[in-house]
């Protein structure tokens, strides 16, 4: 079943055309001060973040606090073996389990850490309005088994799949387990969200379904995440458990699979401004469940 997305401008069309296309983008990264509002960062933190997209926050959280975040994340691990639950997403080549959705939703541990009061801060500081969680999960990313997540713009998705109109959005990803150079961590093209790469194939229905375990549509084209790389380099999130990622909905992003023993787990907010509510998806086709993009 589709439905016609008529209300509203889609200035970021994707999946339309056999050939990827440049956008360049027309929303502001950094929203401060549009409505007054102050916050923790000092000014060159911000400019750090409007140039190259994303911010690295080292021990943020105590390591007590990360013992607490392990310890709920390993309970709902074992508790989730063998679930049927549509929130628990497994690895696309095996039984063990990759992400669990809505854990904000589901979650007492999870929900009192999205709302985490100075993270809160910050993420209203850079988006400049009152925020909601789009969408929560936690992923787990284990020695030796841990897969890869391909080089994508979270944007592209929630803009075609889930009718998010404007770039006026952020992910959060806590980190669970110290971050190296060479157990997966996250990857991020510096300087990559100030152009939308609007990406070929027709978005099949139900795409949801195998793009949470192994994404194949909505995936930028090599010659354009070659360009980007080879402009703005490649940076790697690595520090310690307990650090705090913040990076912009539509930075190129993704990370290599883990083959060592030490394990790459985090916690994964996105925060969306109260004033980009979700649409009808301007791929034309229903909703996602609301246990991937809330829209209440």
């Amino acid at each position: 079943m589709t439905q016609t997305n008529t209300a509203v401008e889609d200035l970021y069309p994707s999946r339309v055309s056999a050939k990827p296309t440049v956008i360049e983008r027309k929303d502001p990264v950094v929203y401060t001060n549009l409505d007054g509002r102050e916050g923790p960062l000092d000014q060159e933190t911000l400019a750090s973040y409007e140039k190259n997209g994303y911010l690295c926050l080292k021990s943020f959280f105590s390591p007590e606090e990360v013992q607490q975040f392990r310890d709920e994340l390993n309970r709902l691990w074992n508790a989730n073996q063998n679930s049927d639950r549509k929130e628990v997403i497994l690895e696309p080549e095996s039984r063990e389990v990759r992400s669990i959705f809505a854990v904000h939703r589901d979650n007492e541990v999870f929900q009192r850490l999205s709302q985490h009061p100075r993270l809160v801060q910050i993420v209203q500081q850079i988006l400049g309005s009152e925020v909601y969680i789009h969408q929560s999960r936690i992923n787990y990313k284990k020695g030796f088994t841990g897969k890869e997540f391909y080089w994508h713009s979270d944007f592209e998705t929630w803009h075609v799949e889930d009718g998010m109109p404007r770039m006026r959005a952020l992910s959060c990803s806590i980190t669970l387990e110290d971050n190296y150079h060479y157990n997966g961590p996250l990857l991020l093209i510096p300087g990559s969200h100030k152009e939308f790469i609007a990406c070929v194939g027709e978005t099949p229905e139900n795409h949801f379904e195998q793009s949470l375990r192994k994404q194949e549509y909505g995936v930028p084209d090599d010659d354009n995440l070659s360009r980007l790389a080879k402009r703005n380099g490649i940076d790697a999130a690595l520090g310690p458990a307990g650090t705090v990622v913040l990076f912009d909905c539509n930075i190129m992003h993704g990370s290599n699979g883990n083959i060592t023993p030490m394990p790459r787990s985090n916690v994964f907010y996105v925060y969306n401004s109260v004033e980009n509510k979700l649409v009808a998806p301007f791929s034309g086709q229903m909703p996602r469940p609301d246990y991937i993009a809330t829209r209440d």
